[in-house]
């Protein structure tokens, strides 16, 4: 994600690495076995992500909550794809 904004870059990167911790925080399903981390900065920054077993998750991309719509197609072509190549 290119982000002008760096304390909003950094609060990103800090939910990221809190969920290498394993601690994920405002987290909400979206369906097809994809989630969004929900940060509320600015003007609502999402990153999806999707989860396979327990440990591996697999960022697929980023936006805010004007371009969710366009942001939740785009992590599900990316989630597809993925599992095509990883069955």
């Amino acid at each position: 994600m290119k982000l002008a904004d760096n304390r909003a870059r950094m609060r990103i990167q800090v939910r990221i690495d809190h969920m290498a911790e394993g601690q994920f925080g405002d987290v909400k399903a979206i369906g097809e076995g994809l989630s969004e981390i929900r940060i509320d900065y600015g003007p609502g920054y999402r990153v999806y992500f999707m989860q396979q077993g327990r440990q591996l998750v697999i960022l697929l991309c980023g936006g805010d909550k004007s371009s969710q719509t366009r942001d939740i197609k785009q992590a599900r072509l990316i989630a597809r794809a993925w599992q095509e190549q990883n069955p």
